[in-house]
């Protein structure tokens, strides 16, 4: 009984922690975000979550566009550019996107 519960305990645990995980439309939303001009998201605020996420997306973000690149007969940096002016372009009011002259600006 003891190792039933403290399994169901665990198992809570484990699903408490993925619902709990920050999504990247919290956190655009909550300003901890933005897109950049270069294709790729970066970190607004430097904590251990917002960071990761960051890593995951780019990272995805980079297979992808290295299979368009390669589809395509294109270099991946111009496909990278490409994205990052639609995605600052769609990016919503109140979302942050960074300019040209490097510093975030809030739309």
């Amino acid at each position: 009984m003891k190792k039933l519960l403290l399994m169901a305990v665990l198992s809570l645990g484990l699903i408490s922690q993925s619902v709990l995980a920050l999504t990247l439309d919290q956190a655009r939303a909550q300003g901890r975000v933005g897109e950049t001009l270069t294709g790729y998201l970066a970190p607004v605020a430097q904590d251990k979550e917002t960071v990761a996420l960051v890593k995951q997306i780019n990272d995805a973000r980079s297979e992808s566009y290295q299979q368009l690149a390669d589809n395509n007969n294109l270099p991946v940096d111009e496909v990278a550019k490409m994205a990052g002016k639609k995605l600052v372009a769609r990016a919503q009011p109140g979302e942050y996107v960074k300019g040209l002259n490097g510093k975030w600006l809030k739309k």
